[in-house]
């Protein structure tokens, strides 16, 4: 009968040029018995596992003997055509603690734009009280780009509230009381049935600026979009234009093509852009690490695991 390796005897290396103290010992609490080290040209061929965040072109190719590489992220967008480098499989966070984050995040959008927040913040910055009617919430249609771990999640939070809410996917998804739509033929009536929009695809070559005047354009007259995903799905200028000529109402943008934002970026002062510092969703170093600790013990019992990265697909 086959034997499993210990966790306890496994050695990790460790490669996070930020924040790498804390880590060490998020993944030594769980992971008490193994042994985490600070990836190094010497270090990296032993590895049983590696750990690992915007690695250097050097840094997968030397890991010859890890069983799998774990990206600290839900993104892999930062390792050059991910898994192409090594054989092991790479697994990206799923949720650890994510979730929450961005439900907390973009409902406080939705809600903001639909309850007309900055309307009424632009009349008490000139004295005046004018309620104004509200539009049903069935004509408030949102839609989510991407419906995985956490499109998902923010799709049933949106739900819970009554919002009619829509979903595109480069597979469709069945998500209770949710309109799927998937692949490229779909997406122009994705889009133009959609009031606010809420961008949470990974950054593919399928996706980059896939968000364009084009498509832009397919959303109704007033509607909003929020990019919580990846800077360079949107192309920020044509985002400015439509918001110029009135055809967009908004936009909350949290991610961006260089971060951080250039000080002279037209996003920081546009009357209709909210800008956020990459915060919709951070990595929980503690979370995180339990998550990773858990995987490992799962593949060191010959367990399946999620989030592998398919390598065809990029995420």
């Amino acid at each position: 009968m086959p034997t499993t390796r210990r966790v306890d005897a496994l050695r990790i290396a460790l490669y996070a040029p930020s924040d790498a103290e804390a880590w060490t010992i998020a993944l030594e609490r769980a992971l008490p018995q193994a042994r985490i080290e600070p990836w190094s040209r010497e270090a990296g061929p032993d590895a049983d596992y590696a750990i690992v965040w915007r690695p250097l072109p050097d840094v997968l190719p030397s890991l010859r003997r890890a069983k799998a590489i774990f990206n600290l992220g839900a993104g892999v967008d930062a390792i050059p055509e991910p898994g192409a480098q090594t054989r092991a499989p790479l697994i990206r966070l799923d949720d650890a603690g994510m979730a929450e984050q961005m439900i907390e995040y973009v409902c406080h959008a939705a809600l903001r734009c639909y309850r007309e927040v900055d309307v009424y913040a632009e009349q008490q910055r000139r004295a005046v009280r004018r309620p104004r009617p509200r539009a049903p919430k069935r004509e408030f249609a949102i839609g989510i780009l991407g419906a995985g771990v956490l499109g998902g999640a923010v799709a049933e939070a949106l739900v819970r509230l009554r919002f009619p809410v829509r979903t595109w996917s480069r597979t469709r998804k069945e998500l209770p009381d949710v309109t799927s739509f998937a692949g490229m033929a779909e997406l122009a009536s994705f889009l133009a049935g959609t009031r606010f929009l809420v961008c949470l695809l990974p950054l593919t070559d399928a996706t980059r600026n896939l968000l364009d005047r084009a498509r832009l354009s397919l959303l109704p007259r007033g509607a909003s979009v929020v990019n919580v995903a990846r800077g360079p799905i949107v192309v920020d200028a044509d985002l400015v234009a439509l918001l110029d000529e009135g055809h967009l109402a908004g936009a909350f943008v949290d991610v961006f093509r260089d971060e951080p934002l250039p000080p002279g970026h037209p996003f920081w002062h546009h009357p209709r852009v909210v800008v956020t510092p990459h915060v919709s969703a951070v990595t929980l170093i503690a979370e995180s690490a339990e998550q990773i600790a858990d995987k490992i013990r799962r593949l060191e019992a010959g367990l399946p695991v999620a989030g592998v990265v398919d390598r065809v697909f990029g995420y």
